[in-house]
């Protein structure tokens, strides 16, 4: 995996994800993907309930706070597929 996936993988473990009940992958472009469940973040590209999409620097602001999820997909940055509730209960834990 590519330094950017472990580093989101690091990151992802740092943060207090427990109102997250659900799988979420997150597909870095042209990177890689990690998934996030109850055991935490890993990197790999397993099945999901849903996915994000987008580039590293998009997943960088987000990760850092520097950019609502929301406003993320609002505005085209951000593509998720699946569960639509899953990715916001996701959103309301990592703002």
């Amino acid at each position: 995996m590519s330094d950017v996936v472990n580093g989101a993988v690091a990151a992802m473990n740092e943060k207090d994800v427990s109102g997250f009940d659900g799988t979420a992958k997150f597909d870095i472009e042209g990177e890689g993907a990690f998934v996030l469940d109850s055991d935490g973040a890993r990197a790999g590209d397993g099945d999901a309930d849903v996915t994000l999409k987008a580039d590293a620097d998009t997943f960088r602001q987000i990760m850092e706070g520097d950019l609502d999820p929301t406003s993320a997909f609002m505005s085209g940055k951000l593509a998720i597929e699946g569960d639509m509730g899953k990715a916001m209960q996701l959103a309301q834990v990592l703002a």
